[in-house]
């Protein structure tokens, strides 16, 4: 279930520093994707009502790499499915949200802008 939300996380953020958006908030907004990625099918609406909070709330440098941070940790050592992963890849698109930078489990955070 943990790598899960990673999964998810991954897909939508990179945030650190003195951010204002805390791993915390990462969690709790992105909890209910948890289904979709686990299952694909539709994605659950609480789910895109997460993502773009943490999309609107996520606009500096600090906050991106922050919730990037957030992420890596909670992923750490767990494995996912390519299935997983590719289910949370696809939520921003279907949530309705670009995000100006490339999702990957291999993301070097410092690099985000």
């Amino acid at each position: 279930m943990r790598s899960l939300l990673v999964a998810v996380c991954l897909v939508l953020a990179l945030h650190f520093g003195e951010a204002a958006v805390s791993c915390n908030t990462v969690v709790v907004e992105l909890y209910p994707c948890i289904s979709f990625v686990a299952q694909g099918g539709a994605v659950p609406t609480g789910c895109c009502t997460g993502v773009r909070a943490l999309n609107s709330q996520a606009q500096s440098t600090v906050d991106r790499r922050s919730v990037c941070r957030c992420i890596k940790s909670v992923v750490g050592g767990v494995s996912y499915s390519s299935n997983n992963l590719n289910n949370a890849l696809a939520l921003p698109a279907k949530c309705g949200v670009k995000l100006p930078y490339s999702i990957s489990p291999s993301t070097n955070c410092d690099s985000i802008n």
